[in-house]
């Protein structure tokens, strides 16, 4: 944290538009949330998102540096302002980018996290059903992110709240952490922090069908 202080007054007389000042402002902001600091962490993403926008940057930084920003106001509890970021990173990737780049794509994943965080369960499976499908065919079964949308479709049917449809969500969501299991076994390891975190999932929701009324 403290070198990522030195390097932003480093940097600090530069022009608004210098490459390394900017930089700089980044490193500040990932070292301050690396240190816990949150709070102080935001407040120098929302000053690096101005800036990008007062200097003209490119689309595709304004709409990195909202998704960090989003990211950062989640992590401080501030889960719908994060969410309606994430949604509006989203927005803009697809426009930007299309349905099938894998920028367009880890949005969505992110958008979706932020919606079972607000436990709008049914939207975040369509989302990340859509996504995931996109995933597979684009950057293939094995790629993290796919990994990732796969664990992410899960837990979204496992926390569904439709009765009629409970027993049919929780062994859709099985299958899916199976086949994600098998496949992040196989190409990262058992011991792959994503690997560990699909075998608790797959876990989780074994014990969730085992539990539910047939």
């Amino acid at each position: 944290c403290a070198l990522g202080w030195a390097c932003w007054k480093t940097y600090l007389g530069r022009p608004e538009t210098d490459v390394s000042r900017r930089s700089a402002m980044s490193s500040l902001a990932c070292s301050l949330s690396e240190a816990n600091r949150l709070a102080e962490a935001v407040l120098v993403l929302e000053a690096e998102l101005s800036v990008l926008r007062r200097i003209g940057a490119s689309e595709d930084e304004i709409l990195a540096s909202q998704s960090n920003l989003a990211n950062a106001y989640q992590d401080l509890g501030r889960f719908e302002q994060g969410s309606r970021m994430l949604r509006d990173v989203y927005s803009g990737r697809l426009k930007l980018n299309g349905k099938e780049h894998e920028k367009t794509l880890l949005a969505a994943l992110n958008y979706a996290g932020s919606l079972l965080y607000l436990r709008r369960y049914d939207e975040a499976k369509t989302l990340v059903r859509d996504a995931m499908l996109v995933a597979r065919r684009v950057l293939g079964e094995s790629h993290e992110a796919t990994l990732k949308m796969s664990g992410c479709y899960a837990d979204a049917l496992r926390r569904r709240g439709d009765p009629s449809a409970k027993l049919a969500d929780l062994r859709e969501a099985v299958r899916t952490l199976e086949d994600a299991d098998r496949t992040a076994r196989r190409v990262l390891g058992g011991a792959h922090p994503l690997t560990v975190n699909i075998e608790r999932a797959l876990q989780n929701a074994r014990a969730a069908l085992g539990a539910a009324p047939a």
